[in-house]
C-alpha cells in the first residue's frame, strides 16, 4: 500500500474489529456491528461482564471512574490479541441537551493512556453536533473511509447501521409494550377471580449499560424475576417519545440518556407498580436526576440502589425482595394506599 493510500485509509488492513460489551456498546451495537460488517470487517464482541473482569477494570482504572467505567477497561483488555483493533469511539453530545457524560468523550484518551504498553490498536471517530457540527452520520463516513470504503460505501454503511439499530429499539419497545399489556390483562383477570395475588411491573430505570451487565445490575434484575414480577426496562421506551417527555422534568438537563430514562418513567408510571432507580456509584448525571426524580414522581413506590464495586449482592438483594413484598401488600390495600 502507498503511503498516500496509508494517509486516507490508515485502518484499511484492519480485518476484526473488536468492541468492548459495555458501556455505549448496550445503545449502538446493532449499529456499530451493522456498520462494520457492512464495511466487509469481522466484528468481535467481549464476552459478558464477569467479576474476574471486572476486578481486572478495576485495578486499571483510576478511583474516581464509575464502576460501569472500570468494568469497560476489563472488556477492553480482554479483547487484546483477539482482534486487529478496538472500537473506542469519543462521544460528546448529538446536539443541545443531548450531551453524553464527559467519559464518553475521553473515552479514546482513557483507553489509550491505560494500555499504552501493549500492543492494542484503537479505532476512533467523535461525535461532537453541538460545537463542531459533526453528527453521528459525519463521524461514522469518515470512520468508513479511513477503513477505506468510498465515500458511497461510507454512507451506505452507516445507512445499513442505523437501519439496525431502529429495528431493534422499535422490537424493544414492542416488547414492552406487550408485557405491559399481559400485566394488565393479567390483573383483570385476577380482580375478577378474587385472586389472592395479583402480578406486579416493575420499572428498572438505570443506564442501559448498568441495567444489561450481568454484574452490575444483573443481581437486581435477577432478584426481581425469581420473586416472579415483570421486569420492564425504561432504556426500551421509544426513545423520542421519552425525551419529549422529559421537558416536563426539565428544560435545561444536559444528558440525552437520563433525558430518555426520566421520559419514560413520566409515560410509564400510571402504569406500572413501582419502580427501581439503579446507579453505577459514583455517576455523576445520576446523583444529580434520581433525587429529583423521586420528588416528581410522588406517590409511586421507588427504590434507589447505589452499585459498586464493594457491593455484597446479598444485602441488595434483601432491600429489592423487602422492595416487592411491600408492593404486594399494597396491592392487597395495605397502609400504603
Amino acid at each position: 500500500m502507498s503511503s498516500h493510500r496509508k494517509e486516507e485509509a490508515p485502518y484499511a488492513d484492519i480485518a476484526t474489529i473488536g468492541i468492548p460489551r459495555a458501556l455505549m456498546y448496550h445503545r449502538y451495537a446493532p449499529a456499530w456491528t451493522a456498520f462494520f460488517e457492512a464495511l466487509g470487517r469481522t466484528v468481535v464482541i467481549s464476552r459478558p461482564t464477569d467479576l474476574s473482569m471486572l476486578e481486572r477494570g478495576s485495578a486499571l482504572s483510576v478511583d474516581e471512574c464509575c464502576l460501569a467505567s472500570k468494568a469497560y477497561m476489563g472488556h477492553v483488555e480482554s479483547l487484546i490479541g483477539a482482534c486487529d483493533a478496538v472500537f473506542v469511539p469519543s462521544l460528546a453530545n448529538l446536539g443541545r441537551f443531548r450531551g453524553f457524560c464527559t467519559k464518553y468523550q475521553a473515552l479514546p484518551d482513557l483507553v489509550r493512556n491505560t494500555f499504552a504498553e501493549t500492543p492494542l490498536r484503537i479505532v476512533s471517530c467523535a461525535v461532537e453536533t453541538q460545537e463542531t457540527g459533526t453528527a453521528m452520520k459525519d463521524a461514522f463516513v469518515e470512520l468508513g473511509m479511513r477503513f477505506g470504503a468510498s465515500a458511497g460505501e461510507a454512507k451506505a454503511a452507516f445507512k445499513a447501521g442505523q437501519q439496525a439499530l431502529e429495528d431493534a429499539d422499535a422490537r424493544a419497545h414492542a416488547d414492552l409494550e406487550s408485557a405491559l399489556r399481559t400485566v394488565e390483562k393479567a390483573r383483570k383477570h385476577a380482580a375478577r377471580s378474587d385472586a389472592e395475588t395479583e402480578p406486579l411491573a416493575i420499572l428498572v430505570a438505570a443506564h442501559p449499560y448498568v441495567a444489561c451487565d450481568p454484574i452490575i445490575g444483573g443481581p437486581v434484575v435477577d432478584t426481581l424475576r425469581a420473586m416472579g414480577v415483570s421486569v420492564l426496562f425504561a432504556h426500551d421506551f421509544d426513545h423520542a417519545r421519552a425525551y419529549k417527555a422529559s421537558k416536563e422534568f426539565s428544560s435545561t438537563m444536559p444528558w440525552i440518556v437520563n433525558r430518555e430514562l426520566i421520559g419514560a418513567i413520566l409515560c410509564l408510571h400510571e402504569r406500572i407498580d413501582g419502580i427501581v432507580l439503579v446507579s453505577a456509584f459514583p455517576c455523576g448525571p445520576d446523583s444529580m436526576t434520581n433525587d429529583a426524580i423521586a420528588r416528581r414522581i410522588a406517590g409511586k413506590p421507588m427504590l434507589c440502589l447505589t452499585v459498586d464495586a464493594q457491593s455484597a449482592t446479598a444485602g441488595l438483594e434483601t432491600r429489592v425482595e423487602s422492595f416487592v413484598d411491600i408492593l404486594r401488600y399494597r396491592r392487597k390495600g395495605g397502609y400504603l394506599r
